[in-house]
């Protein structure tokens, strides 16, 4: 946490995407492939590094609704492609971003919501559920109070609704439940660890294979301190 104490500067309410994804692959939770760009050139080269298709995303601490805002451009096959798509996103940008997140392309069928929230009586709650468009239409989720043991995640996976899709089905392997156990231990200990975290969205959580990766997540503070 030292190294990114940067982050938690006094006034500051959200990290951007980049930011809250630094802090979760500093505890060893699994993100995507990605870097932040600051140039159309840049972007091009990393986008070489990572191998295409990939994602361009505008990043800021302002952006937390991304998709509204018109800043995430998926499934860039090539240059020409990727070019259009970052100076559409420089001309869609009402916000002042601090670069464009140039990301790894994930494929996956099955996408989860995890998380973690700070309750005023428990204290930091871990959160696991069903992800991306099912999170709000069907609201699948289950929580425990950190700190958690392995058991605590194995029985919040089993208390969701739509528990089958970490089953292997229709030719999907299993999800890779001891990594899926690990990420959620893990959301537990950030909120033991920092105070000012008040909430943190992994969404979605996309089982890539069989492994879990947190493609897009947002970290809340307490402005305040």
């Amino acid at each position: 946490m030292n190294q990114l104490s940067h982050l938690f500067q006094k006034g500051r309410k959200t990290l951007s995407e980049y930011q809250s994804k630094k802090l979760l692959a500093s505890y060893g939770i699994h993100i995507t492939r990605e870097k932040l760009v600051n140039s159309e050139g840049e972007a091009v080269r990393t986008a070489k590094e990572i191998g295409f298709p990939v994602v361009l995303k505008g990043c800021s601490p302002e952006a937390t609704h991304k998709t509204e805002l018109k800043l995430i451009e998926l499934n860039l096959s090539n240059e020409n492609t990727l070019m259009e798509a970052y100076q559409r996103i420089m001309n869609n940008a009402k916000v002042l971003l601090d670069g464009v997140l140039v990301q790894e392309m994930i494929k996956g069928e099955r996408g989860l919501v995890a998380g973690m929230t700070r309750d005023i009586q428990f204290g930091p709650c871990v959160m696991f559920g069903l992800g991306g468009i099912f999170a709000e239409i069907l609201n699948d989720v289950s929580f425990r109070v950190a700190p958690l043991k392995r058991r605590d995640a194995l029985e919040m996976m089993g208390d969701i609704k739509g528990y089958r899709i970490l089953d292997p089905i229709r030719g999907l392997e299993a999800a890779d439940k001891e990594n899926l156990c690990d990420m959620l231990i893990k959301l537990g200990q950030i909120g033991l660890d920092c105070e000012r975290i008040q909430e943190i969205d992994i969404n979605p959580v996309i089982i890539a294979g069989s492994r879990p990766i947190a493609v897009d997540a947002l970290v809340v503070l307490d402005g305040d301190h």
